[in-house]
C-alpha cells in the first residue's frame, strides 16, 4: 500500500520561485498536481519555471513578476496571483538573501547593511504574510511556509544580520500560527542546511564544500530538493495538527560541533 500526497485544485503561490530553492518547491507543488503561481522579480527566471512546470503536464502555471522590495507590490503580486489561480490555499515564503553586501564581521554591519538585510528577509516576509491572510480568510483555511535557515540554529560569525533576520523570522512564525489559528490558517517555518544553489557556490570553493559536508553527521550537504518534498508534506492533510513548528532538513548540520567557520 502507498500513501501519495495529492494537492490537486489547490492554488499554491512560491515566491522567489526563479530559481533554486524556491523553484524546486514550485515543482514539486506542480508534481503534486497543484496550480502554481510563480513570484519572482526576474521575469525570464519565472518564464524558465513555468516551462518546467508545463513540461510535466501537471495543473496550471502562472508567472507574476515583481520587486518584493518595492513598496506597494508585494499586496499586487499577491492579488495577481489569486486572481489568476482563483484564489490562494498554499503560500511558500521563500525570498530571502544574504544582501548585497555578502558577509561581514559584525562590526562591520553599519545601518545600511542591517536595513538591508532585515527588508530582504524579515520584512518581506511579514508584508507577504498579511497578504495572504487577506485571500486566505475568505476561504477559512490555508497553509503559509516562511523559509528559515540552519544559521537560526547556531551561532554565526560573519552572517550576524542573515541569522537575526532568519530568527525572527522564526518567531513571527509563531506568533502568526496563534494569531492566524482561529481563522483556520496554519503558519509553518522550514529550513535547509547549507544547499549549492548558484548563490552558495559563488561564495564557498570546493574545498569548503567538501568541509562542510565532512561536518555534518550524514556527511553531506542538504540537497536542493529537501524543502520541495518537506512543504509538500506540510501542507498537506496529513499534517493537518502541525502549526507554529520550525523544520530542519540540514543532514543534521544543527547538531555539528565541527562546522567551519563562516570567514
Amino acid at each position: 500500500m502507498s500513501i501519495e500526497i495529492d494537492h490537486s485544485g489547490k492554488n499554491v503561490v512560491v515566491t522567489g520561485a526563479g530559481a533554486g530553492i524556491g523553484r524546486c518547491i514550485a515543482i514539486r507543488f506542480a508534481r503534486a498536481g497543484a496550480n502554481i503561481a510563480v513570484l519572482d522579480k526576474r521575469a525570464e527566471k519565472a518564464q524558465e519555471t513555468i516551462e518546467l512546470i508545463a513540461s510535466l503536464n501537471e495543473g496550471l502555471s502562472y508567472s507574476v513578476v515583481g520587486d518584493a522590495r518595492e513598496e506597494g507590490q508585494i499586496e499586487e503580486m499577491f492579488d495577481e496571483s489569486s486572481t489568476k489561480l482563483g484564489g490562494i490555499d498554499i503560500a511558500v515564503n521563500n525570498i530571502g538573501m544574504l544582501g548585497s553586501e555578502g558577509t561581514a564581521p559584525l562590526l562591520e554591519m553599519d545601518e545600511k547593511k542591517w536595513k538591508d538585510v532585515l527588508e530582504q528577509n524579515l520584512l518581506v516576509t511579514a508584508l507577504s504574510m498579511k497578504s495572504e491572510v487577506k485571500h486566505m480568510r475568505e476561504t477559512g483555511s490555508g497553509v503559509i511556509i516562511n523559509v528559515s535557515s540552519g544559521e537560526t540554529t547556531r551561532p554565526s560569525p560573519f552572517l550576524a544580520g542573515y541569522g537575526a533576520a532568519k530568527a525572527a523570522i522564526n518567531h513571527l512564525t509563531q506568533t502568526a500560527a496563534v494569531e492566524f489559528g482561529p481563522m483556520g490558517i496554519r503558519v509553518i517555518a522550514v529550513a535547509p542546511g547549507t544547499t549549492l544553489t548558484e548563490t552558495v557556490s559563488d561564495f564557498f570553493d570546493e574545498d569548503r564544500i567538501s568541509a562542510i559536508q565532512q561536518s555534518n553527521p550524514l556527511r553531506r550537504m542538504s540537497d536542493i530538493e529537501d524543502l520541495g518534498y518537506l512543504s509538500v508534506f506540510l501542507a498537506s492533510d496529513f499534517a493537518q495538527n502541525i502549526t507554529g513548528q520550525f523544520f530542519l532538513a540540514d543532514a543534521g548540520a544543527h547538531l555539528s560541533r565541527e562546522r567551519p567557520p563562516n570567514a
